[in-house]
């Protein structure tokens, strides 16, 4: 076996410049993360949580953002929604697939991404216009609250990102629920990590008259995995 053949290739097809985009968005959100580091509110005095963060990334990190990638393949995913863009890194991702995915099998690539925060807003659809019409053209961005925004003009939806403050979780995937079709997927990030802020998210998906069937994979802070199986359909 050549040495070509033995290196993974997740993101296989996805023009160089895509690629050189995400990979340089990655290794700026590591460095913010990496100075934040044991870091806490007495080393930005005058500050609130949300002063700090503004300009943080917070980006899923790459290989999460890969695996999302090559999920919504598998799923043949078109519509997706993305509760908390950023930055708009997973967006692409998320966009890339639903774009690969309507050109395999037909139809139409649709993200809907949210964001509450204006200038994160801004800076994520530089990113996408960076990438190109491919990209920019299949997103829709949501700005205010989703428990608000994503009321209307939703549905079927195949895939469903929840990358966002921990109590927003369950009030944004039972506003999405109604809206997911038979076998849809939802992913949350961190759910290791910050299982106690999930705690009510992961009582709800996983309560045994639920219609989630769940699966926690141990990358970084954990990934959870959860396929939408209703008992009516």
């Amino acid at each position: 076996m050549s040495e070509a053949a033995q290196v993974s290739n997740p993101l296989q097809g996805v023009p160089a410049h895509i690629r050189s985009i995400l990979s340089r968005l990655h290794c700026l959100s590591s460095e913010q993360e990496e100075a934040l580091e044991g870091k806490g509110a007495d080393d930005f005095p005058g500050l609130t949580f949300d002063d700090v963060m503004r300009d943080k990334f917070i980006a899923l990190e790459e290989d999460k953002s890969q695996y999302v990638y090559q999920l919504c393949r598998a799923i043949n995913a078109k519509t997706i929604v993305e509760a908390g863009t950023s930055f708009g890194v997973s967006t692409i991702y998320l966009a890339l697939a639903a774009t690969a995915n309507a050109a395999a099998t037909g139809g139409q690539a649709r993200i809907i991404a949210t964001e509450n925060e204006p200038t994160k807003a801004v800076k994520a659809r530089e990113h996408w216009r960076e990438c190109g019409d491919e990209i920019s053209g299949v997103i829709e961005l949501r700005e205010g609250d989703l428990r608000e925004t994503l009321k209307e003009n939703l549905e079927n939806v195949d895939f469903l990102l929840l990358d966002i403050w921990c109590p927003m979780a369950l009030p944004t995937l039972q506003v999405v629920q109604p809206k997911l079709r038979y076998g849809a997927v939802v992913v949350t990030d961190n759910t290791i990590g910050a299982i106690e802020l999930y705690k009510d998210l992961l009582a709800y998906i996983r309560d045994p008259d639920s219609d989630f069937i769940n699966a926690t994979l141990p990358f970084h802070k954990g990934l959870e995995v959860s396929v939408y199986l209703p008992k009516t359909k």
